[in-house]
């Protein structure tokens, strides 16, 4: 016999009272806005068209209804177009339009969510191997640098060796260095580092590796000293490179607060002077080294560092390869002429614009990357993307473009002022390779 079950009044209101009561469960995540270009290679001819799409996602779906401002305009500069529209679930395209010289065309989007901000960026590159530097290159140039390396020569290496038994390895022995280096008043002053060097025996090719801005300790590139070459991984302020991290905190937010700009009316006093000094007496200790090969010198560094690793190479025919990342202090000037120049963006309108003076262009003149690659004869390996807001990448191609020595351009299009660990592969690859006597 077939029973039914017969659900009750009571029954009913408990189950729906159950139900009512289910909190309601809220969503949030991060938002990426994607801009990409209407070409795969994000590279143009002055005059073409450029299309930017930007989209929005959140948990991987796509965002509808919500406000978008976008900006186009040449890159570090006053947009030439600010508008805000609602973003569908599939995106837009938006005319970006063109530039009739050789530069760069940036549209940035923003998104406002949950009291946060999200934005995104797409940079197009019109023809830029054909961007030419604003820097002048003075005549005094060659001149004023000898007579800085011949008052460096006065002052012998003196180098000062204690091993970091910690930082070491089974293969390889770390030091603390420090050497002697010229003051900006001519006398003696110290320059910092971390040595690594192979404990086999033997003969090895040397790499000097300059930092990046800012003040902090270095515990030198190991990995690559495993890998048969002497590394010598340099501090720039006079200041020894293994105290703890609240000194470097203390004197980036105090004495050297803004070092990049002290000095600057004044060519012989400005603050970077005895830092690629001490660069260069960096290369005096690897070349003297007992157990250097004789011949393959090797500088390479980031932002800050790739700007001194092109000044090395332009100032050392000692050095036979340099693998620089998106170098700042490149055409420091080229903010006089309306378009972006190089970090640390002294001469830009706005910030930092009060250096637009005569004595301090004058002296930009003598430190600009620029005028460094222009003498550079080692072949080089230079890295960066088209997304970079700190070192733009029309102040890069103006000192890339003037480099006659043998080079090569690996572009990561997307990134910004950073480093994927694709372009450190290919990077330290290429240097193994040339200073091994491999290279092309």
């Amino acid at each position: 016999m077939n029973r039914r079950r017969v659900v009750g009044p009571v029954f009913l209101f408990l189950l729906a009272v159950s139900v009512a009561v289910i909190p309601a469960q809220d969503r949030t995540g991060q938002v990426f806005v994607r801009v990409t270009t209407d070409r795969a290679d994000w590279s143009y001819s002055p005059g073409q068209p450029v299309t930017f799409h930007v989209a929005a996602v959140m948990d991987g779906q796509p965002l509808s209804g919500v406000e978008v401002e976008y900006r186009v305009g040449p890159e570090m500069v006053d947009p030439t177009t600010v508008k805000t529209v609602t973003l569908p679930a599939e995106g837009i395209d938006v005319a970006g339009g063109t530039m009739k010289e050789p530069g760069f065309l940036r549209f940035i989007a923003t998104i406002k969510r949950n009291n946060r901000t999200y934005r995104g960026l797409a940079t197009a590159g019109f023809d830029p191997l054909s961007i030419r530097p604003a820097a002048e290159d003075p005549a005094d140039f060659d001149q004023f640098w000898s007579e800085a390396r011949q008052a460096l020569a006065k002052w012998p290496v003196d180098a000062r060796l204690t091993l970091l038994p910690d930082y070491s390895t089974a293969t390889v022995n770390t030091y603390h260095v420090s050497l002697q280096n010229v003051g900006n008043d001519g006398g003696p002053s110290r320059f910092y580092g971390i040595l690594c060097e192979p404990k086999a025996d033997g003969k090895y090719p040397a790499l000097l590796n300059v930092p990046g801005a800012g003040v902090r300790p270095y515990r030198g590139l190991v990995s690559l000293a495993e890998q048969g070459i002497i590394t010598l991984q340099v501090g720039i302020h006079g200041v020894p490179v293994i105290l703890d991290q609240s000194v470097y905190d203390s004197l980036g937010r105090g004495a050297l607060n803004g070092y990049w700009t002290f000095g600057l009316d004044n060519r012989d006093r400005y603050y970077y002077k005895r830092v690629y000094l001490g660069c260069l007496r960096g290369n005096d200790f690897l070349v003297s080294h007992p157990k250097f090969d004789g011949k393959n010198l090797g500088v390479t560094g980031g932002s800050q560092g790739g700007a001194l690793s092109i000044i090395v190479a332009g100032l050392d025919s000692r050095v036979t390869g340099l693998a620089a990342y998106y170098p700042a202090l490149s055409d420091l000037t080229g903010y006089l002429k309306n378009r972006a120049g190089g970090w640390p963006h002294m001469f830009r309108a706005d910030g930092e614009g009060s250096h637009r003076t005569p004595d301090k262009i004058r002296t930009s003149y003598y430190y600009d990357v620029v005028n460094f690659a222009r003498r550079i004869k080692a072949p080089g390996l230079y890295v960066w993307g088209f997304n970079d807001e700190t070192c733009p990448p029309t102040s890069m191609y103006s000192a890339y473009n003037v480099i006659t020595a043998p080079k090569s351009l690996l572009l990561a299009l997307e990134t910004g002022h950073n480093t994927l660990a694709e372009e450190t592969d290919v990077s330290d690859q290429w240097l193994i390779k040339t200073l091994n006597g491999k290279g092309k």
